[in-house]
């Protein structure tokens, strides 16, 4: 075997270790997200809990608009667990989480404003790496 041979054996191996390292990693951000905005964000507001309702009071927005919000969140973290829509689910939740945020600057007066920051960055990788199925419904290919 020759040395080139050795080398591209042996660079194929760690592009293909490479490879399902990040798909570990991208499906563990997927779970732990997808847990995170069912459980611990949806659910408050679909079972209108004080805590939920006392922030929607405070937006002023009406407790209508708090389940809407449940909704939202609990069909992104469903999205985010399905192969397909992961990389939109993603997407669209970025863009809520930057609604939020304008939402907590200014009704909040900035009270925990940086927080939706904090989910944006696992969800910016996930979309990044599922782009191409973000993309195959706009009839564009990566």
């Amino acid at each position: 075997m020759s040395s080139t041979a050795t080398t591209t054996t042996a660079t194929a191996a760690a592009a293909a270790k490479s490879s399902t390292a990040v798909v570990r990693v991208v499906w563990t951000l997927r779970i732990l997200l997808a847990l995170f905005f069912a459980l611990a964000s949806a659910l408050p507001k679909m079972l209108a809990l004080p805590a939920a309702t006392t922030v929607f009071d405070a937006i002023g927005a009406g407790h209508w608009f708090m389940y809407l919000t449940g909704l939202v969140e609990l069909a992104g973290a469903v999205g985010l667990l399905v192969r397909r829509l992961a990389g939109p689910a993603a997407t669209a939740l970025i863009v809520f989480l930057a609604f939020a945020f304008v939402t907590q600057l200014t009704a909040m007066h900035g009270e925990n404003a940086g927080t939706p920051f904090v989910f944006m960055v696992p969800l910016a990788v996930i979309a990044w790496n599922r782009r191409s199925e973000t993309a195959e419904p706009l009839g564009r290919s990566r």
